[in-house]
């Protein structure tokens, strides 16, 4: 086996003695689309923030692309939640794109033509050529999103971290944007950690997932992960899963004015959280 290119080794993160994981042993190599799950409050969150070196391990380590994980790594593309941007923003769709190759440089950009046709590439690459020059103000979210993981791409890197990026979207362009992130890791060999409250937009493309729940986790493929079984181990109480026309029902998760937040962040017990888009 190559080596991976996410490494984590007995890795432990606690705020006060509040623990969100420990003892999580955990190799992602490349190529592969790994999603990571669990309720609000969990620490799906804090798990990005460790591999991009901004939070750091309470025991443990993580290494990204060999290295340990730091700030700024150039191993590591960032792809944040939908945010949209005002209608009179006096940014076009390539300026966005054009930051993710010289944003942090100030002054006069040097190499202009081959800064210009690696944007063009880039927004080829993600399907957003036909609006290149139009305001991001103007453009929907699924179009905002391309934009951002054109831009996440730009330094062309070994590990795509993505943060619940499907947020606000409507069911197509949920799919698209999921899409575009599995062809990523399919035709380029870049590895993907996709965080999401909702598993059945990105189903056809995740090859594992890490669920995390009241300081335990899983981790493997679906199959082994979203069942009735281990999904009630994680919570300490009956937890009910459903598989029906290719979707994951899940339905019974605990209230979160007792276990904490639900997965949809509203702590209602019933629900189709991982089964209808919201």
């Amino acid at each position: 086996m190559p080596a991976p290119v996410v490494s984590l080794r007995d890795a432990r993160l606690s705020y006060g003695d509040r623990t969100l994981w420990d003892g999580l042993d955990l190799d992602i190599q490349a190529g592969e689309f790994f999603a990571v799950l669990g309720p609000n409050g969990s620490g799906k969150t804090s798990f990005l923030k460790v591999l991009l070196g901004l939070v750091p391990l309470s025991g443990g380590t993580v290494h990204i692309g060999g290295e340990p994980a730091r700030r700024g790594s150039n191993h590591i593309g960032y792809v944040p939640q939908q945010k949209g941007f005002a209608p009179d923003t006096p940014l076009r769709a390539r300026d966005l794109v054009g930051m993710g190759l010289d944003g942090h440089r100030w002054g006069i950009r040097l190499g202009g033509r081959a800064h210009r046709e690696r944007v063009d590439a880039l927004l080829e690459q993600v399907g957003a050529a036909s609006y290149a020059n139009v305001p991001v103000g103007m453009l929907s979210g699924g179009e905002q999103q391309r934009l951002r993981v054109a831009q996440a791409l730009a330094t062309s890197p070994e590990v795509l971290l993505c943060d619940e990026p499907l947020l606000s979207l409507d069911l197509a362009h949920q799919k698209a944007v999921s899409a575009l992130v599995g062809e990523q890791a399919t035709a380029h060999s870049t590895a993907v950690v996709f965080v999401t409250h909702e598993i059945n937009p990105i189903l056809d493309h995740v090859d594992r997932v890490l669920y995390l729940a009241g300081g335990r986790f899983r981790v493997g493929t679906p199959a082994e992960v979203m069942t009735t079984e281990v999904l009630s181990e994680l919570y300490n109480t009956h937890v009910e899963v459903l598989h029906t026309n290719g979707r994951i029902v899940v339905v019974g998760l605990p209230d979160a004015t007792t276990h904490g937040h639900g997965p949809d962040g509203t702590g209602s017990h019933g629900g189709d959280v991982f089964g209808e888009e919201h």
